[in-house]
């Protein structure tokens, strides 16, 4: 009920907005999950060719971030937001029709672009019109998304006993009703004066910023740990347990706490501390939550248990770990998302969530890159406590190179925006 009233708090772009992203990771989570599942059984595609379509997917959508920020910023964010969802419709609708790679390929270059367009934008408009309740909004914003997380391969996994093509054309069809909800509900605001530098120009402003960059290249770890949640510790899990569904209590647990959490944990340390100090706490706690799994994970000679009581008592530090991680996100995340467009004028609110996804996503694929190269390794050497390690260190390098920031006073101070939710024009 507390989430409800809070909701109902804020203005009616801001309500839609919100629904929107719990309707975005239903139809994502619902598809992407189990692509190379169906590329590889059900069209019999090569590993490498599995990695093209998945790679190039992942590219198309990280590097042309900055691309949806500039446009959110120069055409508005209502029409760039629209545009992101059809395409993601198209996109996934592809993926359910085509077979050949030609086609996934096509498929895979527009739901990414799709994404590059819509997430900026979306958050830039979040920015603006939730006003001095930023922080809070950003906190439900993660709650929504979060629970789209956990609906989307749970609905997923059904609809695949039915066939793939139906999943994905459920998934474009989630994506084509939030399209017209936004095309018939969003409204348009103004978009700032002409008299302004070209493109490139708001991207030198912006990658000049070099408190920005270095904020950005801290927040790391954020976006490494984050992705664990879909590797490492549903690998945890499994091998904890010998239960291949145990990865969706981690999923699960995730989603509870942040419906009984994440409100309260946003609203009491905005009255406590500066957003610097509880950046760098959440990151801290993301990285000591790949502890607490390791009596269980982290032992070469510990077998699958023999009964299912055992696998319960297993299971629960690595549920111990999932919500310390779940928690570290809720208290730095949306303290994050209020910080970076005070890093510059308001005006390239939408290019600065661009070039932090951007600089960040880059920075986070070399993690994820290390941290996959720490389970092989691990499984090879009996050393299965690597990659747990190898987590650890993430978390705590990037809560100190944020505390570092903060001592030198390199963060700024959250600005509340100029305009307000009455400064719009009709919508066309």
């Amino acid at each position: 009920m507390k989430t409800l009233r809070a909701v109902r708090g804020f203005p009616p772009a801001v309500r839609l907005l919100l629904v929107n992203q719990f309707g975005v990771n239903t139809g994502f989570y619902l598809l992407i999950p189990y692509l190379a599942l169906h590329l590889d059984e059900n069209l019999g595609m090569s590993a490498a060719a599995i990695g093209i379509v998945l790679g190039v997917r992942n590219l198309s959508q990280q590097g042309l971030f900055i691309i949806g920020g500039s446009a959110a910023d120069r055409l508005g964010a209502r029409g760039v937001i629209i545009s992101g969802c059809a395409l993601r419709t198209v996109g996934f609708g592809f993926f359910a029709l085509g077979d050949s790679l030609t086609v996934l390929l096509a498929a895979s270059v527009l739901s990414g672009l799709a994404g590059a367009l819509f997430n900026p934008a979306v958050r830039a408009y979040i920015s603006v019109e939730s006003g001095q309740r930023r922080a809070e909004a950003f906190a439900l914003f993660q709650l929504f998304a979060t629970c789209g997380a956990l609906t989307g391969p749970l609905l997923g996994s059904v609809l695949l006993l039915v066939d793939f093509r139906t999943s994905a054309l459920t998934a474009a069809a989630v994506f084509a009703v939030l399209t017209v909800a936004q095309a018939l509900v969003l409204p348009a605001r103004e978009v700032e004066g002409t008299g302004r530098t070209s493109v490139l120009g708001d991207w030198r402003e912006a990658l000049a910023n070099r408190r920005f960059l270095l904020f950005a290249l801290a927040m790391t770890g954020m976006f490494t740990l984050e992705t664990q949640l879909y590797l490492l510790l549903p690998d945890g899990a499994r091998t904890a347990t010998g239960w291949a569904g145990a990865a969706g209590l981690v999923f699960l647990t995730g989603t509870v706490a942040g419906l009984a959490l994440q409100l309260r944990i946003t609203a009491r340390l905005k009255e406590r501390g500066d957003r610097g100090r509880w950046i760098a706490t959440g990151l801290a706690l993301m990285g000591a939550a790949f502890l607490l799994p390791l009596p269980v994970t982290g032992r070469a000679d510990t077998g699958p248990p023999d009964t299912a009581a055992a696998a319960a008592l297993r299971m629960l530090p690595v549920l111990a770990g999932a919500f310390l991680l779940y928690l570290g996100v809720m208290v730095a995340q949306p303290f994050v998302m209020e910080l970076i467009p005070a890093f510059g004028r308001e005006s390239l609110t939408g290019t600065h969530f661009g070039v932090f996804y951007v600089v960040s996503g880059i920075a986070a694929a070399a993690g994820n890159t290390a941290v996959g190269w720490a389970m092989d390794l691990g499984r090879r050497m009996e050393l299965p406590w690597l990659p747990w390690l190898c987590c650890l260190a993430f978390g705590l390098s990037s809560a100190a190179g944020v505390a570092v920031l903060r001592r030198r006073a390199v963060l700024p101070e959250p600005v509340p925006p100029s305009r307000t939710t009455s400064v719009r024009k009709a919508v066309p």
